[in-house]
């Protein structure tokens, strides 16, 4: 089937294009190329998808509220995967307006494109930022989560809401998945585990926030294509026991429903650290550091739901995916 994917460059929207193009879809890529971080290893993955006939690459920002229109209407795709969103939780601190533009502006008329266009199935990206101040571990998509810690989680909590209100007004299919920190080959360069590789290898210190204590539920980037490529197969459909008395987040009486996708395996940043360690050859000089400003001190998913609904299985231990990001980095950027 024909699949447009908005931020195809990125890191998990290229990966996923790649899946797609690789089972015999042909994928619609939309991506503005912006200078967030280095547009070069953007271009790279746009290379590798660009060697299958399939693939249609048309720049453009989801602000641009006429050529995301005019996109839709020339290419027609059956479904859809929102992957562009200006990134970062520390960024939107500094930088609030892009996160209104991008994942706000740029979200709605996402929506309106599908709307009009008769897409099938909306999935989107929303992010464990959403669960803020939560802190009952496993965060559970049953859970409120209504006190985000940083803009980002707001405007990502935002597209949750926005996309319901279409899943119940047009009868648009909407399925949103919250990523838990997403890491492994072709990744970005902003991330942790990208920064203290190159910061390693260079013989400089690496900065360690809260001290190195926070645990996040690391998942490889494999195991997320392959869970949002089976939601994408699964048409979001009203669920027949919602209650209107004791109303279930996740789920809705709209075409409309929410997943956690993560590694279900929240690792300590120390260990982490030190699988890097151990895959580089190197010991990092450690800069220890208290939290950071809109940052949690834990992530754990709660995938149950997914692992029902479409067999989701994460199965990459943070050993075998850090050891492939490095081989890839060492590669890449031939040292």
């Amino acid at each position: 089937m024909k699949v447009l994917v908005t931020g195809s460059a990125g890191f998990i929207g290229a990966a996923l294009a790649l899946r797609l193009l690789e089972r015999g879809d042909e994928v619609v890529g939309v991506d503005n190329l912006n200078d967030y971080y280095d547009v070069n290893l953007k271009r790279a993955r746009l290379a590798r998808l660009q060697a299958y006939s399939g693939f249609t690459e048309v720049k453009a920002s989801l602000e641009d509220r006429a050529a995301l229109a005019d996109t839709f209407a020339r290419f027609r795709p059956r479904r859809a995967v929102n992957l562009a969103a200006q990134a970062g939780v520390r960024y939107s601190i500094q930088n609030p307006h892009a996160y209104v533009d991008s994942n706000l502006i740029g979200f709605v008329n996402v929506l309106e494109a599908c709307r009009h266009h008769k897409v099938e199935h909306l999935v989107y990206a929303s992010s464990s930022s959403v669960y803020g101040a939560n802190t009952r571990m496993p965060f559970s998509v049953h859970d409120n989560v209504d006190h985000p810690l940083s803009l980002y989680a707001a405007t990502k909590k935002a597209n949750e809401l926005m996309a319901h209100t279409y899943s119940h007004l047009y009868g648009l299919p909407t399925t949103g998945l919250r990523f838990f920190t997403v890491y492994g080959p072709w990744g970005r360069p902003d991330m942790a585990l990208f920064l203290f590789t190159r910061a390693i290898l260079a013989g400089q210190p690496i900065d360690v926030f809260n001290y190195g204590h926070h645990r996040r539920d690391f998942t490889y980037i494999d195991d997320i294509v392959e869970g949002v490529i089976r939601v994408l197969d699964r048409v979001a459909t009203p669920d027949p026991d919602w209650s209107s008395e004791n109303p279930d987040p996740a789920t809705s009486r709209a075409p409309y429903r929410l997943y956690n996708i993560g590694g279900h395996r929240p690792v300590e940043l120390t260990r982490y650290i030190e699988v890097l360690e151990d895959c580089l050859g190197r010991k990092a000089v450690k800069n220890l550091l208290p939290m950071q400003p809109g940052d949690v001190p834990d992530t754990y998913a709660d995938v149950e739901a997914l692992v029902e609904d479409v067999g989701y299985q994460p199965g990459t231990p943070v050993e075998e995916g850090v050891a492939r990001f490095v081989a890839w980095y060492r590669e890449y950027y031939r040292v």
